[in-house]
């Protein structure tokens, strides 16, 4: 498995490492790169991991892994890597990199408005990303996921709520919704991360942000999920996990949640019942595909 970057850019994307890897190409290795696209009049960044398995014959899965803010694509993947599910799983998997607001960089996770402090057009860039990326992959356009942390967590229920005819499920680690002024078109498996005593974005919410039961009561009542979830517990070094299920929605999909006693604002790497957050995280994206619960899923 080549988990690699050039020495160049595996510290920042710097405009150096854009220049070296502008060009992209069908045939283009596996391995992990780093790339460019033109989008609005702006060279926007993203790494890409290309597994070993990758066959130009068998359209595969896409998944797009979103930093925080303040983050960036290169650290982020070295703590929130997917790339052995990508491996074994055998799924494109692709960090983006978001642009800078006031100097820090951002996903700008709201519509155009007043409120909104960004004009980041990302919306605009990840739906012209996915049609570059099945230009030069054989990709399965109904099952494209996104996944983020905080930030990139907001983004990624953005495009659940504004982009869903692009997006077959999400999840969303330590991050809350903006808005539930949605316009789905499907229903969207949704599964969440997210640690009781986090600071930064407040497991109970706060005059900023909904609480995370308010996104779970959203997504439940968008799905048509039953609305008693099925609780399993789990202990891991001596901190409580809970894992809740709200299943049978329309589609079968389903909305799943984590919580992590005493957790904080953090990508999580707990085990639970011998499985990593990680691996947890595809399977639950994994069920689905852009009309619901997969059949192979459900004549299991």
């Amino acid at each position: 498995m080549k988990f690699h970057l050039t020495a160049v850019c595996l510290l920042l994307l710097t405009s150096a490492c854009s220049e070296q890897n502008k060009s992209d190409t069908p045939t283009a290795p596996p391995g992990t790169q780093l790339h460019t696209i033109e989008h609005n009049g702006i060279t926007r960044e993203y790494i890409a991991y290309i597994p070993d398995s990758y066959n130009a014959d068998t359209p595969v899965p896409l998944l797009f892994n979103f930093h925080g803010y303040g983050g960036n694509a290169s650290e982020f993947m070295a703590y929130a890597d997917l790339r052995p599910q990508a491996e074994a799983h055998q799924f494109i998997l692709v960090y983006p990199q978001g642009t800078l607001l006031a100097g820090t960089s951002h996903w700008n996770a709201a519509l155009p408005g007043n409120d909104n402090k960004s004009s980041a057009d990302d919306f605009g860039f990840i739906d012209a990303l996915r049609t570059h990326l099945a230009s030069q992959y054989q990709i399965d356009l109904n099952r494209v996921y996104a996944m983020g942390f905080s930030n990139g967590g907001m983004f990624s229920y953005a495009l659940a709520c504004y982009h869903s005819a692009n997006i077959a499920a999400v999840a969303a680690v330590a991050a809350t919704m903006l808005a539930t002024d949605c316009s789905y078109t499907h229903p969207m498996g949704i599964i969440s991360l997210h640690g009781s005593d986090d600071t930064v974005i407040p497991y109970q919410g706060n005059h900023d942000y909904l609480a995370v039961t308010q996104v779970l009561e959203y997504w439940i009542n968008a799905n048509g999920t039953e609305t008693a979830p099925n609780t399993r517990l789990a202990t891991d070094n001596g901190t409580e996990i809970t894992h809740l299920t709200y299943p049978n929605g329309m589609g079968h999909v389903s909305v799943e949640h984590y919580r992590v006693d005493g957790g904080g604002h953090s990508w999580f790497n707990f085990d639970f019942q011998g499985q990593s957050a990680n691996q947890l995280l595809w399977q639950a994206l994994a069920q689905y595909d852009i009309h619901g619960q997969r059949q192979t899923n459900l004549s299991h």
